[in-house]
């Protein structure tokens, strides 16, 4: 609550002639002193309180500028002035006549203040932010747009290249997918980890695709067991096609010639470019095998009916549970147990990894 003997202390947050009037020390006691003489009085003369207090009469200006800045009285006559009014000097008494204002109401209204002018302020601030969002949209954003639809660079400097890639993990925001035909190379084990616990700690998905002759080294397989354990997800492959590297569906790095990874690399920057990879990768994830999954290349199909068998053949061919439960002359229900049954079997997360894991294993042969 606010008092009359905290007007020498909490006052001073007011603002203007407020602040300079009652800064110094012990100059605030006359305010103060002032203020309750007019508090008691209720509506009385300034000046005649002023001289009965004896105050100096050097002191008169500035203790009437502060009480008012602080809107603590409010000039009145015959008309009542608002304190907003006598604040910004558009209105004026030809008297010295004042009313007292309870302390808590002056404060209210002097917080009151300082929200609208904060709104105006940001209101300001939103004006001016959405004419450069509009200028954006119209002279940078969709020309940044258009040039990333198509834009490729050529690397031939190692050290570019990694810069390449660090720049591209530190604004990476959803997923990383890489293919990694040999083993890390000249690149160097503890920076890949260390981009690893960055991507996982900014919730970055991380995949990694390796060759499994390559991951049975003794070496490898201890980087791709430290890589596992920081959360990154790993598959193995018979073969892996190529170096590769792609972030957030909107960039690719991939070496000008798969043959010659020495030879440089492209960085290929958008989804329209992005996008034929993406589909080459998730080719190859789902043809692979999950790392530490021992136990999957020693399935056999010999366990499979004959029916389970046709059904497995009809979905590696991409055909509809429809035409399958047609073709075996059973209903559609039958046809979606037999397949959730596979593709637990194979230890699938789809239809087309089951089918896909059903070729490799062999089980269709």
């Amino acid at each position: 609550m606010v008092t009359d003997a905290g007007i020498g202390t909490g006052a001073g947050t007011g603002t203007g002639a407020a602040d300079s009037a009652i800064d110094a020390p012990g100059r605030d006691d006359n305010v103060l002193t002032l203020y309750q003489e007019l508090r008691r009085r209720g509506v009385s003369g300034f000046g005649e309180a002023y001289a009965d207090l004896r105050l100096a009469p050097e002191e008169y200006e500035r203790c009437r500028d502060a009480l008012v800045s602080l809107g603590l009285i409010v000039p009145t006559g015959a008309a009542h002035a608002t304190v907003t009014a006598v604040q910004d000097g558009s209105w004026r008494s030809d008297t010295d006549v004042v009313a007292a204002v309870d302390p808590e109401i002056a404060l209210l209204r002097l917080l009151e203040r300082e929200r609208e002018r904060l709104r105006e302020h940001l209101a300001e601030a939103d004006r001016a932010y959405s004419t450069l969002e509009t200028l954006a949209g119209t002279f940078l954003r969709a020309d940044a747009l258009t040039r990333a639809e198509a834009e490729v660079e050529a690397l031939t400097d190692y050290r570019r290249i990694q810069q390449a890639i660090e720049d591209i993990t530190d604004v990476m925001q959803e997923s990383s997918a890489s293919l990694h035909p040999g083993t890390p190379g000249r690149q160097n084990p503890e920076r890949m980890l260390d981009r690893d616990r960055r991507q996982i700690g900014n919730g970055v998905r991380v995949r990694a695709i390796y060759g499994r002759q390559e991951a049975a080294l003794p070496e490898m397989a201890e980087f791709l067991g430290r890589r596992a354990e920081l959360g990154v997800e790993i598959r193995l492959a018979p073969s892996v096609p190529l170096n590769l590297i792609i972030a957030d569906r909107q960039f690719a790095l991939v070496p000008i010639r798969p043959e010659d990874p020495g030879e440089g690399a492209i960085l290929a920057r958008g989804s329209a470019l992005v996008r034929p990879y993406l589909s080459l990768y998730e080719h190859c994830w789902h043809t692979a095998t999950p790392y530490g999954d021992d136990a999957a290349p020693e399935r056999g199909g010999d366990g499979l009916s004959e029916q389970q068998r046709a059904a497995l053949h009809m979905l590696a061919s991409g055909m509809k549970d429809e035409k399958i439960a047609r073709t075996l002359g059973v209903s559609l229900r039958t046809v979606s147990r037999m397949i959730s049954e596979l593709m637990q079997e194979l230890g699938a997360s789809s239809r087309f990894e089951a089918g896909a894991r059903a070729v490799r294993l062999g089980w269709l042969d």
